[in-house]
């Protein structure tokens, strides 16, 4: 597929992305997709025309607003990424078995869901599968108490500096602060078949 299409993840249900037709019967393994900055081209599926323009001023790949709750507490996001990724070789559960990438049968189809998870900019690791949805730091990084977070404030807040407990960066490097590391995690909302992993780099 070539070109680009800017999606609104606030619309509910399955958006189509691309079919191929014709394909040569057999597995094609190495399946792979990017979220990367939009350009004047990028079609729209469910975006309007002033979140097109909002993310080509931007240079945005990735934009999330929304508003977290825990109790009586409620805070603000207005959050924008710039950063381009590359997911790659995807696999994920097909008919109870990992598979790695799309098989196609003779005469038959095989249908594909691309997974973003929103919910990642809240995890608490970079890598592990045990990584918990954390509020509080996040919530806490407000310093100027107006109930939204910007990125700004966040990058203000050393990772070591959490009373709460540790955050995990893995084997990434350079991620000292809160700001670094909810960009690191918009680089791990893509999945494959729901669950599925993809490897993630620079495209």
């Amino acid at each position: 597929m070539g070109g680009s299409i800017l999606y609104d993840h606030t619309q509910a249900g399955t958006k189509p992305v691309v079919s191929f037709d014709g394909l040569e019967e057999g597995p094609w393994e190495e399946v792979s997709y990017e979220i990367a900055p939009i350009d004047a081209a990028t079609t729209l599926e469910g975006a309007t025309e002033a979140d097109k323009q909002l993310m080509l001023d931007a240079g945005a790949s990735v934009h999330i607003e929304a508003v977290a709750r825990s109790g009586a507490v409620e805070k603000r996001l207005d959050w924008t990424f710039s950063i381009a990724t590359a997911y790659r070789s995807c696999k994920g559960e097909k008919d109870g078995k990992e598979t790695e990438g799309v098989l196609v049968t003779n005469g038959g189809a095989d249908t594909v869901e691309l997974t973003i998870h929103g919910d990642h900019f809240f995890y608490d690791d970079l890598q592990a599968a045990t990584a918990v949805l954390r509020f509080d730091p996040i919530a806490a990084a407000d310093a100027d108490a107006d109930g939204q977070v910007t990125l700004e404030e966040v990058a203000a807040v050393e990772l070591v500096d959490i009373p709460e407990g540790s955050y995990g960066t893995g084997s990434a490097g350079n991620i000292n602060d809160l700001g670094a590391f909810v960009a690191a995690l918009s680089r791990t909302l893509g999945h494959f078949r729901g669950e599925g992993e993809c490897v993630s780099s620079d495209p």
